[in-house]
């Protein structure tokens, strides 16, 4: 953690203001607000990684008061649950170390925060903030039925099926908040990954840069976590959608370390590229992202960056799994 001084508030301060004034877009320009709200994280993760703790709890306050005060209390509760909190964490896990040794390894290396630990964490933390938001029949419902009213006014002749309504009705209530907590999952992670890289690139980074094919993997706790969830959905009422705040959550997890594995598994073949583009694109449809869900439930391990400590004249060492 760096040491407390106004600079260090002062940075911090205006990292929150810039969130602030990101997420305050997102409400006026509903078209971009995902990209908006996901970008308000970037500042967050900034000041936490390249100044510490003290920077990043000034910017997590200062944009949470700027929201309060420019919106609502309740505006300001679900902008920092949904993405200044969760910006925050990661970059406390982001900069965590401790020496080596205490693994098992050599006594002149430091044994940086796990990303899988920090991918759970994220996953934990999103699946949270969704089930505090709420996703419930009250809001789903009346979004299929102005979905029904659309259709009716395009189509005069389009009667609505009440059984056909009622199905799709207990099917949205569970696929938005899944839907909503993966995407968010990813987005923010790709906030962080962004943070990493400008971060090292200005040399204000401790972290040391990780290569994500080989170390992006999910915590072997999370398969647990992910089928705990899994079982849920078949519960119904609030399990069910609790359920599938978590499969939703920890799904993009385990769908982005499948991906990593790919581009791990791929290396230095000759048909690479063209392989990870059909890959990519096939994803957009259910039954190819399974696989790679599955590839990343298959996968599960902790990469751990080694890095010299201060004093220790050892070059760097790569990866080690354990």
């Amino acid at each position: 953690m760096k040491k407390l001084n106004l600079k260090t508030l002062a940075i911090g301060a205006l990292a929150g203001l810039t969130a602030a004034l990101l997420v305050l877009g997102a409400s006026m320009q509903p078209s971009f607000s995902a990209v908006l709200y996901a970008a308000s994280a970037l500042p967050i993760l900034l000041v936490g990684l390249g100044w510490g703790n003290f920077a990043a709890i000034s910017a997590v306050v200062t944009a949470a008061v700027l929201g309060a005060i420019a919106i609502s209390p309740y505006f300001a509760l679900v902008m920092t649950l949904v993405t200044l909190l969760p910006a925050g964490w990661l970059s406390h896990l982001a900069n965590l170390a401790r020496p080596a040794s205490e693994l098992g390894g050599p006594d002149n290396l430091l044994a940086w925060y796990p990303l899988s630990d920090i991918l759970l964490h994220l996953c934990g933390l999103v699946t949270f903030a969704v089930i505090v938001i709420g996703y419930g029949p009250e809001i789903t419902d009346q979004m299929v039925d102005v979905l029904m009213a659309s259709l009716q006014e395009q189509q005069p002749t389009f009667v609505p099926d009440p059984v056909a309504t009622a199905q799709m009705k207990s099917l949205v209530v569970l696929m938005l908040p899944a839907l909503q907590g993966g995407i968010w999952v990813v987005m923010l992670f790709a906030a962080y990954y962004i943070a990493t890289r400008i971060v090292a690139a200005s040399g204000k980074g401790l972290r040391p840069r990780e290569d994500i094919p080989s170390s992006l993997r999910m915590n072997r706790n999370s398969i647990f976590i992910f089928l705990a969830g899994l079982a849920a959905t078949f519960m119904g009422g609030i399990p069910a959608m609790i359920g599938a705040t978590v499969v939703g959550a920890f799904g993009a997890g385990f769908l982005m370390s499948g991906f990593a594995a790919l581009h791990f598994r791929t290396r230095g073949k000759d048909w690479r590229l063209p392989a990870l583009i059909l890959c990519y694109l096939a994803s957009t449809m259910m039954l190819p992202a399974l696989f790679i869900l599955v590839l990343g439930l298959a996968d599960t391990r902790k990469a751990i960056a080694l890095t010299p400590t201060k004093d220790a004249d050892a070059p760097k060492q790569p990866d080690s799994e354990i």
